[in-house]
């Protein structure tokens, strides 16, 4: 599959601050590269006890850092969806119809409203609570039907993170490679480190290492240098 990332419209959904960087922060610069439109939907954030120097990250703090992101990255545009600590690692205590309304049609980035080309969600195998009810959230918005009435993207994937995998019963490898380059990877770890509550030393899921470990991984799984992988959910050639 060859892409014209110039003539595409990405939206990224991304649970939590830093997830959309994790997963497919390369893909975002080399689409950004060739004349791409990017839009992140964060769903939540709140104040977390977490495995920062202070072990405390504020939602105020995690706001700043996604500014700094946008800026790096630059995105075209971002949203909060459900702010503060009732939502935030509660995502899967809300009834999935009201999520997956707020995703097909009440966000400012929604799909009825943005109609993007191509769409990335974490993986529905994540532990994380969060993430799974964010991957089946946007799988019912998404769901098929008449694309003179709903808007359909043609390009559908879900990203990976280093740890998300991490279960008992067996969970395919990515079906789908984007070939990095240097620089993609270089801004992807730049982007991280925007992160700085959320980033860490090796060995941590989220270290420098283990992202160019990966991306060195995937890359030489498609006979190239570098890359990024995905699971592919639809494709509309």
């Amino acid at each position: 599959m060859t892409m014209d990332w110039s003539q595409e419209r990405l939206l990224v959904y991304s649970p939590h601050p830093d997830d959309e960087t994790l997963g497919c922060g390369g893909l975002m610069n080399k689409a950004k590269r060739a004349g791409a439109e990017v839009y992140v939907q964060f769903i939540t954030v709140g104040d977390t006890a977490d495995q920062s120097p202070k072990g405390f990250s504020t939602a105020q703090e995690r706001h700043t850092e996604i500014k700094r992101a946008s800026e790096h990255f630059h995105w075209d545009d971002w949203h909060m969806a459900l702010p503060g600590d009732a939502h935030h690692l509660r995502l899967d205590g809300i009834p999935r119809v009201d999520l997956a309304q707020l995703v097909e049609q009440e966000s400012p980035l929604s799909i009825a409203r943005l109609r993007p080309t191509v769409v990335l969600i974490p993986h529905r195998t994540s532990y994380n609570q969060d993430h799974q009810a964010t991957a089946e959230a946007v799988h019912t918005a998404l769901r098929p039907s008449n694309n003179r009435l709903r808007h359909h993207p043609r390009l559908v994937m879900a990203y990976e993170e280093a740890a998300d995998q991490w279960r008992t019963e067996p969970v395919e490898a990515p079906n789908l490679i984007v070939e990095l380059e240097e620089e993609d990877l270089l801004t992807k770890l730049q982007g991280m480190e925007l992160y700085g509550s959320q980033s860490h030393e090796h060995p941590h899921t989220r270290s420098e290492l283990t992202l160019r470990s990966l991306a060195v991984l995937r890359g030489m799984q498609a006979g190239v240098a570098l890359g990024e992988g995905y699971h592919v959910l639809r494709h509309l050639a």
